[in-house]
């Protein structure tokens, strides 16, 4: 079978056969496979007709609400047939399926995933919406966030290899969102919390700023949870160190927990190349193990790896090992609360593919679970999506140019648009605002754990 390469222009073998690769090696067949690809085949088309997006099919046939403009992001549909049975049986499934199996490419994905972002709410009609859990898949039991599964969830992304992450990342080796400007002050401060939002980057972002951006980013949750010389900090999710780095140099005393054995292996050679190994301590931990008492707590994207089902049960174990006085910096990729409560219980391409057992939490979720299970509060927020895509951006580009070194590494053609369809998939969401990622700060303010939790301690 060929497929396009990872640009979509130039066809050449495919390894979606392989066994890597199961769900892929077969196109959908049957009569309930046929019905469902003839009506989604219609909907497909009626939807594009109306979007900023030039869909081509092989026989000619160009769709789209500009369809004669050259420079509307293209969408090549080289193998109709096979692309609407697989959305028509598996969904969004399918579609992300389908891009890896090379039946659609596209030059910029990443353009073509934004327009179909910016108007997911409205691409199947409302009369057909109330239908959607019948077809949905459910998240297998086996990826949930327990303390059984997370080792594994976490492995299959984090243990795929340091030298692949090494591709696309920068130097300081940060797999988060970077902050690229300084974020504008609030107009007025809102009652509960401070909500601000940092300034878009403009102009678009060079990769020479990102280490440097990326550092930005990581000061910032520092300064906001009040690291300074002598506080003993605890990092859950230790990335590849960076953190740690930065903020042992500020005089800290660091404790990470990580359940990726890759990113321990070389966030410690960090860390002891920049002279920090006797006052930091990197231990291969969920954090539900984590013991002890700690001045300031930060947590970069590691949220989304939680799983809903145990959001109170993190937020708890970060409550009982805050010390008095203590704050909490959060960096927590997020969504629209009606469309979380929508989806919590929706099996996604990005949970079969790239991370087993996650799902975004909306910042009101955070705030919820915070105020009735836990002494803390939400003080501040700051948004920053439009940074992410520019991060996003910028990876994607990288990890494009270096698609031959990914190949020498042992990582096949089907991985690689897959990979590229990760990234643009989400890159595509915080443009189109359909995500977001924010910093939170929490603390205890003068609020009594009595007044909440029935104890005498503050």
């Amino acid at each position: 079978m060929s497929s396009p390469s990872i640009d979509g222009t130039t066809p050449q073998s495919s390894d979606a056969a392989s066994p890597a690769w199961a769900d892929l090696s077969t196109v959908p067949t049957g009569l309930r496979s046929r019905i469902l690809a003839a009506g989604v085949d219609r909907l497909f088309r009626r939807a594009a007709r109306k979007l900023d997006v030039r869909v081509e099919y092989p026989d000619g046939t160009v769709i789209g609400s500009g369809k004669g403009s050259d420079i509307l992001p293209r969408m090549i549909i080289r193998r109709p047939e096979a692309y609407v049975r697989r959305l028509g049986t598996h969904g969004l499934i399918g579609f992300g399926e389908a891009y890896m199996a090379g039946d659609w490419t596209s030059p910029d994905p990443a353009a073509v995933l934004t327009v179909f972002a910016t108007k997911m709410a409205n691409l199947v009609p409302r009369s057909l919406q109330r239908f959607r859990g019948t077809f949905v898949t459910r998240p297998p039991a086996s990826e949930r966030g327990s303390e059984e599964n997370t080792r594994s969830n976490i492995s299959r992304h984090y243990d795929l290899s340091n030298d692949l992450f090494e591709l696309f990342l920068d130097e300081t080796m940060t797999y988060s969102s970077a902050l690229f400007t300084e974020p504008r002050s609030p107009a007025q401060q809102p009652a509960r919390s401070s909500i601000l939002v940092a300034d878009h980057p403009n102009p678009p972002a060079r990769w020479e700023q990102l280490a440097g951006a990326q550092q930005s980013k990581i000061d910032r949750l520092l300064d906001a949870a009040g690291v300074r010389r002598g506080t003993r900090l605890l990092e859950i999710g230790t990335g590849w160190g960076e953190l740690c780095i930065r903020a042992a140099e500020r005089g800290a005393i660091v404790r990470s927990v990580t359940l990726s054995s890759e990113q321990q292996e070389l966030a410690r050679r960090r860390v002891a190349a920049a002279g920090f190994a006797d006052t930091v301590q990197i231990d291969l931990l969920d954090y539900r193990a984590v013991e002890g008492e700690y001045d300031a707590i930060v947590s970069v994207e590691m949220i989304e790896a939680v799983g809903h089902k145990y959001w109170q049960t993190y937020f708890e174990k970060i409550d009982s090992l805050l010390a008095p006085g203590g704050q909490v910096s959060l960096q927590a990729i997020t969504m629209p609360h009606d469309r979380m409560l929508k989806t919590r219980n929706t099996y996604t391409w990005v949970q079969k593919y790239i991370f087993p057992g996650g799902f975004l939490p909306s910042a009101e979720a955070i705030e919820s679970i915070t105020a009735r299970k836990t002494t803390m509060r939400v003080r501040e927020r700051l948004s920053m999506g439009s940074h992410y895509a520019e991060t996003l951006r910028l990876w994607q580009e990288r990890f494009g140019s270096r698609r031959a070194d990914a190949l020498e590494l042992g990582f096949d053609e089907t991985f690689c648009r897959m990979w590229q369809f990760y990234l643009a998939y989400s890159e595509a969401g915080f443009r189109a605002g359909y995500i977001d990622v924010q910093q939170l700060v929490l603390d205890r303010g003068d609020i009594l754990a009595k007044d909440i939790l029935g104890r005498d301690t503050v």
